[in-house]
Formats: structure tokens, C-alpha cells, sequence
């Protein structure tokens, strides 16, 4: 996997070729435009991988995945049955960090002890549900497709497979439920579609579940401030919360230089209380909790280092690091690259 200690710093960019971000290599491919094509021709014939001024990406998925043992590679497989959108090979995919991140704390054990840090109270059994796939239901899971229903996302829970609201990650334990919404490069900031009906559907549904756990009308907070994405998280979650007596977290997870208000900007719309809270929370907070963590051996190391090496694709030609942490030592990158050998 190509990162910081593999890239070049800055690529040549012109008018009709892209340089390969191979670090040692010369070749150059033909510059993408617009929409990006894994076709041959944007293809670097040494390191197979496709290239566009902005980024790159991997000719399969799995080359973008850390974890690949049989369970980790069966639970995908069921994973792509229900998720719409992937582009998970790509070298600036929030989806592949989601994965990497929340699967190496899902393999050992860490992902209640991790949220017990937000809510302040155990988090005992923690079901992990990426992309609306339950892990326990084997297919995508019954409460959302429910909830899609209830404010007019689908007509029925089928047709809610392939449409409506996808939390990147669904947390369900005994006493709480949590959504949470990944961002590396998006940011919060999502239209709201035109369709009066929508609008009416979200704040009916529910018996008009929205004027009990917002305090700004849709316009306001949906349309005006952008944070229609969040909006519609904030109130199908609380909704499905209530349903299982549970009590409900929406976690915004950003890089800890991005968005550092949003919890002050969202939060002035919302009905918050001791059942339902939203909480911006960054990538750099997960690693400072797994680099603390009492957790030894391979997946702890491997982990660290693939942090510490992502990379988000290219600004104008000059590499961007995904997060702010320390950069890898001397030393670390050729035990990087012996780890990732063995995976």
C-alpha cells in the first residue's frame, strides 16, 4: 500500500501527461479530466495503478484493505451486497479508512472500550454494522430499512436496499446506538434535494418525529445551513433509538483540522439531552487512543503505520498527508513495509 514513505512529494502535471507518484519512477500517462476512468491509457505500467492529477487508484479493492483474512474478506463480501457506492481502491477513499480503522478495532476487541471514552458509560456488546450491513442479520439491517420507510426515503423495505440514508458506520450495543458519518476530504456541507415531497416526508414521518428532536425547521438547518446530511442522521437515528429504547450518539468523524466548529454550528438545531447527543470527533483522537492503548502485536503496529503513512491524494501537484500525527521514524518504514508484506 503506497504512502507517504512511497510517494513523491510533488508530481509534474501538464497540459496532456501526469506524472507516475511512484517515488524512482519516470513514467507518465495521459491526463484525466473530469471523471476519473480506470482505463489503460491512465494506467502506470510499473506500479498498475491508475492516475489522475488528483489521486490514484489501485486495480482492486482489496489492494487498498489491510485486514484480508477469510473472515475480514467474507464480511466484505457481504458488505458489497448492500452498499451502493464504492470506491474504495481509490487513494483518497474515506470508505477504505473507514474499513481499515474501524475493522482493526472491531478484530481486537476495542470498539466499545473506544466509544465508552464519548458516552462516559459502558458500551457492552457493540455490534458493528458498516454501511448499513448487519453482521448479525447477514443482510442490511432491519431498523434502517424501516426508518427509510417511515420518512418516505423507499416505498418498502426492499426498494430501501438500493436507496436513502447509508450511515458509514452503525453502532448498536446493549444501552446505546450510534451513528457515525466519516469525512476526510468531504466536508459537512450537502445540498438538500428540491422536491417539496421530500421535505414534507421528513417532517411528517414519524408522527412529525422532527419537531421533537430539532429546533430549527427544515429550511433552516436542511437547505440554509447545508447540513442536510447530518439533518437527516440526526433524525432517523434518534427515531430508530426510540424505537429500541436505546439512547442515541451521532459522531462526526473529521480530520482534526477540518470542521472544528461543527458541533457548535450543528448543535443549535438539535434537541440534545441525556438520550441523545452529537459529538464531532476526528481521526486523530482514534489514533492517540490506539497508540495509548494497552493492545500489543502485529495489527497494533500495522495500524500505527498505516496512519501515520496516508496519504489523501494531490493538491496542485504537492502530496497531501491524511492526518496530523507524527510522521514515520527512521527506521519504521522498512518494518512498515515487512508488515504489510506478511498481510
Amino acid at each position: 500500500m503506497l504512502g507517504i514513505a512511497e510517494l513523491k512529494e510533488n508530481i509534474e502535471i501538464t497540459a496532456a501527461t501526469v506524472e507516475c507518484p511512484v517515488k524512482g519512477c519516470n513514467e507518465k500517462v495521459k491526463r484525466q479530466r473530469v471523471t476519473f476512468k480506470k482505463e489503460e491509457r491512465f494506467k502506470c505500467p510499473m506500479h498498475n495503478i491508475y492516475i489522475s492529477p488528483s489521486t490514484f487508484e489501485y486495480p482492486s479493492d482489496l489492494d487498498n484493505l489491510l485486514w484480508k483474512e477469510k473472515a475480514d474478506l467474507d464480511l466484505f463480501e457481504g458488505i458489497k451486497r448492500v452498499k451502493r457506492e464504492r470506491r474504495i481502491a481509490r487513494d483518497n477513499s474515506e470508505d477504505a479508512v473507514s474499513w481499515n480503522v474501524f475493522r482493526f478495532l472491531e478484530r481486537n476487541n476495542l470498539v466499545g472500550d473506544f466509544l465508552k471514552e464519548i458516552c462516559n458509560s459502558p458500551v457492552i456488546n457493540p455490534e458493528v454494522i458498516y454501511w448499513s450491513y448487519s453482521q448479525s442479520q447477514q443482510r442490511a439491517w432491519d431498523e434502517l430499512l424501516k426508518a427509510k420507510v417511515e420518512f418516505g426515503e423507499a416505498t418498502n423495505a426492499r426498494a430501501a436496499i438500493a436507496r436513502g440514508s447509508e450511515p458509514d458506520l452503525i453502532v448498536k450495543s446493549e444501552a446505546a446506538l450510534f451513528f457515525i458519518e466519516a469525512k476526510l476530504r468531504s466536508t459537512n456541507k450537502t445540498p438538500s434535494p428540491t422536491n417539496p415531497k421530500v421535505q414534507t416526508n421528513y417532517v411528517k414521518g414519524g408522527t412529525n418525529w422532527w419537531n421533537q428532536v430539532f429546533r430549527s425547521d427544515f429550511e433552516t438547518v436542511a437547505i440554509d445551513a447545508k447540513k442536510y446530511e447530518l439533518s437527516r442522521f440526526w433524525l432517523i437515528g434518534t427515531w430508530i433509538a426510540k424505537q429500541l429504547n436505546l439512547d442515541f450518539y451521532l459522531l462526526n468523524l473529521v480530520r482534526s483540522e477540518k470542521e472544528k466548529d461543527i458541533e457548535s454550528v450543528f448543535k443549535k438545531h438539535v434537541k440534545e439531552n441525556h438520550q441523545k447527543k452529537f459529538a464531532r470527533i476526528s481521526w486523530e483522537d482514534i489514533y492517540g487512543y490506539i497508540s495509548n492503548s494497552n493492545l500489543y502485536g502485529r495489527d497494533k503496529g500495522v495500524i500505527i503505520r498505516y496512519l501515520k503513512n496516508k496519504t489523501v491524494g494531490y493538491e496542485n501537484g504537492k502530496l497531501q498527508k491524511a492526518f496530523s500525527i507524527p510522521n514515520i521514524e527512521d527506521g519504521e518504514e522498512a518494518e512498515m513495509k515487512e508488515e504489510e508484506i506478511k498481510l
